[in-house]
């Protein structure tokens, strides 16, 4: 089925990564946790651990169907890394469904995805968005064309759905596309 991408460094909120991620596998979907290189160990806030199985900058963007930002600390450092920033783009720009939760949008600043769009976030980054050109909207999920966000760990059922919602579509899409 589809191919998503997990961008994610340390200190990432657990179960933002967690959910949807069992969510897509369970669907049928494959997930590879991508950062800053390959072979690191990753910690979540809470105690999680996940293998980085590929670096940002050997990920092709056409190969994806979809990147998911989990939040907490690791967007930020996250936004350090060129090559996360540039896949970022790089999938959004080419249409691609781009998603992230709690404090991951702050990331999508960095790639230039977020101006004229309308997003959510966790709270602290609302300004943040705002200065960046993002409308923001406190609602449990926002969909504004290929970049779906959301607030926090409390809307993981209605954002791991609309995931599975938007990745059933672009399929569709393809699917007669090719017909």
């Amino acid at each position: 089925m589809a191919e998503v991408a997990f961008v994610v460094a340390d200190d990432f909120e657990d179960s933002e990564l967690e959910v949807p991620c069992e969510r897509l596998r369970a669907a049928g979907h494959h997930v590879t946790f991508v950062g800053e290189k390959a072979g690191e160990a990753v910690r979540g806030k809470r105690g999680a651990v996940v293998d980085i199985e590929m670096a940002a900058s050997e990920v092709a963007p056409r190969d994806l169907d979809a990147v998911v930002v989990p939040g907490g600390y690791s967007p930020d450092r996250l936004r350090l890394c060129p090559d996360v920033v540039d896949l970022l783009r790089q999938v959004a720009r080419e249409g691609r469904l781009v998603a992230a939760i709690c404090h991951g949008p702050s990331l999508l600043i960095d790639a230039d995805v977020v101006s004229g769009r309308t997003v959510t976030s966790w709270p602290s980054i609302r300004r943040d968005l705002e200065n960046a050109g993002a409308t923001w909207v406190d609602e449990t999920v926002v969909e504004d064309a290929n970049l779906v966000t959301s607030r926090n760990p409390g809307d993981l059922d209605t954002f791991s759905e609309t995931i599975l919602r938007k990745l059933r579509a672009q399929h569709e899409t393809r699917t007669a596309g090719r017909a």
